[in-house]
C-alpha cells in the first residue's frame, strides 16, 4: 500500500502543480480580452500562450484524475459487480487497452517532441513565435506520469483480487452528489456511529 500510495501521492502532487496554469491562463485571456478591445492593441503572444497552458493543464492532469478515480467510466453494469470481478475487469482493460495506448503515446511523443528540438521549431502563428518544443515535452511527460499511476492502479486491481475488497485511495475534494454505489457505505458508517440523518 505505501507504493501505491506514494504513486498516488506524486500525481497528486503533479496535478496541483499544473492546476496553477488555470490562474496563468485567466490572467493572460482577461490580459488580451482588455488589450483587444478596450485599448485596441491585441497582442501578438497571447494566442500561442493560452493553448500552450491550456494543453499543458490539460494532459498534465491526467495521471491525478487517473489516481483520484475522476475520469468518465462507463460502468453502468459493472458497479453492481463484486468487486473481485469489478477488479478482474479493470485489470484486463489496462493490459488491452491503457498499457497499449500509453506505451504508444510515451514512445511517439517523445520523438515528436524530439524532432521538433532538432529542428528548433518555433510557432507559426505569430512572427517571431515563442519555441514549441517545450509544449510539445509535455506529451511524452503526461504519458510517463499516467504510465506510473496506471502502475498503482494495476497494483490496486491485483490486491483487490487478493483480498476482495478495493484498497483506499487518497482522499481529496469529494463531490457533494453521492454516488449510488456510496450511499450504502453511507448509511452503514451512520448506523455504526450512532448519526443519523433527518
Amino acid at each position: 500500500m505505501r507504493f501505491i500510495f506514494f504513486i498516488d501521492h506524486l500525481s497528486t502532487w503533479a496535478g496541483k502543480i499544473f492546476a496553477w496554469a488555470i490562474l496563468i491562463l485567466t490572467f493572460v485571456v482577461s490580459y488580451e480580452v482588455f488589450m483587444r478591445y478596450v485599448l485596441g492593441a491585441p497582442t501578438a503572444w497571447a494566442y500561442d500562450t493560452s493553448y500552450m497552458l491550456y494543453g499543458t493543464l490539460f494532459m498534465m492532469s491526467g495521471a491525478y484524475a487517473l489516481a483520484h478515480s475522476a475520469h468518465v467510466r462507463a460502468d453502468v453494469v459493472s458497479r453492481y459487480f463484486p468487486p473481485r470481478v469489478q477488479a478482474g475487469l479493470d485489470l484486463g482493460l489496462y493490459v488491452i487497452f491503457f498499457y497499449p495506448g500509453i506505451l504508444a503515446l510515451v514512445w511517439y511523443g517523445w520523438d515528436y517532441f524530439a524532432l521538433s528540438y532538432r529542428q528548433n521549431e518555433h510557432s507559426s502563428y505569430t512572427p517571431g513565435g515563442p519555441p514549441i518544443y517545450p509544449f510539445k515535452f509535455v506529451i511524452p511527460a503526461a504519458a510517463f506520469l499516467l504510465m506510473v499511476q496506471g502502475v498503482a492502479e494495476v497494483s490496486r486491481c491485483v490486491l483487490c483480487l487478493k483480498h476482495g475488497q478495493w484498497p483506499k485511495r487518497l482522499g481529496d475534494v469529494e463531490e457533494i452528489a453521492i454516488p449510488v454505489n456510496k450511499q450504502e457505505e453511507i448509511k452503514a458508517a451512520q448506523s455504526d456511529s450512532g448519526e443519523t440523518r433527518q
